[in-house]
């Protein structure tokens, strides 16, 4: 793998509830900076992204009824087509958890169809919330979300306390969904080491906000823009450990 293809693969992401405009025009900086492909924002942000980043490749992504799932389907399904009009051409948004959890299985997918239906030729992303489930659950979701339409799934939103992404929910997901639908690993992934373990698991999209230190530590690595910066030479597993 080389830097530029791993930066292809990033989905850089301003989320936290107090960033300011200063931090999304930041971000944006940052992406064209960095050659990344893909940017993840709050829906209020979508509309200043798309004008930040005109003219580039950059391809914004905003997230709906995040972090927690809750709402909705309908209003989950217009704030998805409010955010294709402001230029998001990627949907993030949260599993219903709760419905899962309680045997809901046809609502959990209706919910997921009707986002899906809303923003047709849109890649849907679902956030499943790994941390809070059972790996039957996981398994159960894989199905629903493939079921009903969307792109992806994507283990977590970065901001449950249970926690993020790992490697081994990376694996039962690629497991579930196959080679020909997306998995993207989010939610703690802050160093080199850890975001090629997720592609090494089965990852091919990875969300973060430390995608500049991944990417430096990549040319750090690579000596020269467009080496491997992932080979024999690099034991990122043994970086891991060192953590």
């Amino acid at each position: 793998m080389t830097r530029d293809e791993l930066a292809s693969m990033i989905d850089h992401s301003v989320l936290k509830p107090e960033a300011t405009e200063r931090d999304v025009r930041a971000g944006a900086d940052l992406v064209r900076e960095w050659n990344i492909g893909f940017f993840c924002v709050q829906p209020c942000w979508t509309a200043l992204t798309a004008q930040e980043l005109t003219g580039t490749e950059v391809r914004i992504v905003s997230v709906i009824a995040f972090p927690h799932g809750c709402e909705r389907s309908p209003v989950k399904a217009r704030a998805a087509e409010l955010a294709v009009r402001d230029g998001a051409r990627e949907i993030d948004m949260v599993m219903n958890i709760g419905l899962l959890k309680s045997g809901a299985m046809t609502g959990v997918e209706e919910d997921i169809r009707t986002v899906v239906a809303a923003v047709p030729g849109v890649a849907v992303k679902v956030i499943l919330e790994t941390a809070l489930l059972t790996d039957d659950e996981k398994r159960l979701a894989c199905r629903i979300t493939r079921d009903a339409g969307a792109a992806f799934v994507k283990t977590s939103t970065g901001f449950h306390p249970a926690g993020g992404a790992t490697t081994a929910d990376v694996r039962l997901l690629r497991a579930n969904v196959g080679t020909d639908f997306g998995v993207k690993a989010s939610g703690g992934i802050r160093t080199l080491a850890d975001a090629l373990a997720m592609v090494d698991a089965g990852a091919n999209r990875i969300g973060a906000s430390a995608s500049a230190a991944i990417l430096a530590s990549a040319d750090a690595h690579a000596e020269l823009m467009g080496k491997l910066v992932w080979d024999e030479t690099f034991d990122y597993k043994a970086e891991r450990s060192r953590r």
